[in-house]
C-alpha cells in the first residue's frame, strides 16, 4: 500500500471521532467555567447547608434569596430534566438567559444571577457551558417559588439587605 493511501485510510477512520472529541472538549471547558463561576453554590441542593448533594449537582436549591421589594428566588434546576430543568429549552434559549437575564417565557432572572458578567462570555464559552449542562444526568427536582414580595416562602430563606444608610 502506498503511504498516501495509508494516510487517507487512517484519516477517514478517525473522522467520526473528531466531533466526539470536540464535544468532549466543549463539555470539559463548560465544566471548568461552571465550576469557576460558582454555579453550584446557588443551584445544588445542600450547598448552603455545607453538604452539597453532588448526586443532584445543579439540580436546584432549596434555599431562597429574599431580595427586598422583589421577593424570594431559588436557584433553579439547570439539569436537562424535561419537567423541572432546562430539558425543554433550546441551546439558544439557555445562552440567551445566561447573557441577557431573560428566560424563554419572558420572565427576568433574579438580580442575584450574575448574567451581566456571563454576558461577557465568548460564543464558544457560552456554547461550552450549555454543552456541559446538557451532559449532566437529568435531576427531577422542582424548586420552590419564586415568591413575590407579599408571599410567604415555603423553604429556607437568606435575606439580602441593602447597605446601611441606603
Amino acid at each position: 500500500m502506498r503511504l498516501q493511501t495509508v494516510v487517507a485510510v487512517i484519516a477517514l477512520s478517525c473522522a467520526p471521532l473528531a466531533p466526539a472529541l470536540a464535544d468532549d472538549t466543549a463539555v470539559a471547558r463548560g465544566k471548568y467555567l461552571v465550576t469557576l463561576g460558582g454555579c453550584q453554590d446557588c443551584h445544588t441542593p445542600g450547598h448552603f447547608f455545607g453538604k452539597p448533594d453532588m448526586a443532584r449537582a445543579l439540580g436546584g436549591s432549596e434555599v431562597g434569596f429574599d431580595i427586598p421589594g422583589l421577593g424570594t428566588f431559588y436557584g433553579p434546576n439547570l439539569t436537562p430534566d424535561k419537567d423541572t430543568g432546562l430539558g425543554k429549552w433550546t441551546d439558544a434559549q439557555v445562552m440567551a438567559a445566561l447573557r441577557t437575564g431573560v428566560r424563554p417565557d419572558g420572565r427576568v432572572l433574579a438580580p442575584i444571577m450574575p448574567w451581566r458578567s456571563l454576558a461577557m462570555l465568548t460564543d464558544q464559552d457560552a456554547a461550552a457551558v450549555v454543552a456541559y449542562l446538557r451532559s449532566l444526568p437529568p435531576v427531577a427536582n422542582t424548586v420552590p417559588g419564586p415568591f413575590g414580595p407579599g408571599e410567604t416562602p415555603t423553604s429556607f430563606v437568606m435575606k439580602i439587605l441593602p447597605p446601611p444608610g441606603k
